[in-house]
This record gives structure tokens, C-alpha cells and sequence, in this order.
């Protein structure tokens, strides 16, 4: 089953540029996930519909709030390595992606 991955950055600008990346990487590895980008305002509503929730490091200070809502909703959340998202590093965020979904079935 395709994991749904949601990044997240403010205006949801950069992690547009860094889901774009890690998609066209996702496909070279044939990774069976899906990323998308939304704004830190567009979160709580998109939780229902993804597995995984990363958060650009520049937002490391949400990372409560985004720890309640997403135990609330059963949704795994990690931030996104500095070295990762400032390189716009597509497969190692899609390596990163997959460590979180780890021990799963």
C-alpha cells in the first residue's frame, strides 16, 4: 500500500521545491510512497489522509503542536535533517521517509 508523505514548511514554498525532488527520486528508486507539500496552516486538516508528517527544520519549534495532532490522528512525524532539506537532497529524503515507516507489517 502507497504511505502518503506530507513535508511542510511556513507557506509550504520550499517544501513544494523539496516534494518535487523527492518525488522524481522516489521514482528512481522505486519507492512506494507519495509526497506532497502544503503550508504549517493546511496540517491539521490533510492528517486524515497521510501516514507520515516532515517538518522542515525552520519549523523545529512546532514540533509539540505537531506532536499532539499527529498521535492524535495515529500519523508518524519527524523534522526534516538540515542537510537534507537545505540541499533539496530528493533521495535522501526519501530514504529518510522510509526509515520512518521501519518495523512496520
Amino acid at each position: 500500500m502507497t504511505k502518503q508523505v506530507l513535508l511542510t514548511c511556513g507557506a509550504g514554498a520550499s517544501s513544494g521545491f523539496m516534494a518535487a525532488a523527492a518525488r522524481k527520486a522516489a521514482k528512481k528508486l522505486g519507492a512506494d510512497i507519495e509526497i506532497k507539500a502544503k503550508s504549517e496552516t493546511e496540517v491539521e486538516a490533510s492528517l486524515p489522509e497521510i501516514d507520515l508528517l516532515l517538518v522542515a527544520p525552520h519549523l523545529k519549534y512546532m514540533i509539540d503542536e505537531v506532536k499532539e495532532l499527529c498521535e492524535t490522528n495515529h500519523v508518524k512525524y519527524n523534522i526534516i535533517p538540515q542537510r537534507v532539506y537545505g540541499a533539496l537532497d530528493g533521495k535522501g529524503l526519501v530514504q529518510f521517509a522510509l526509515k520512518q515507516f521501519e518495523g512496520e507489517d
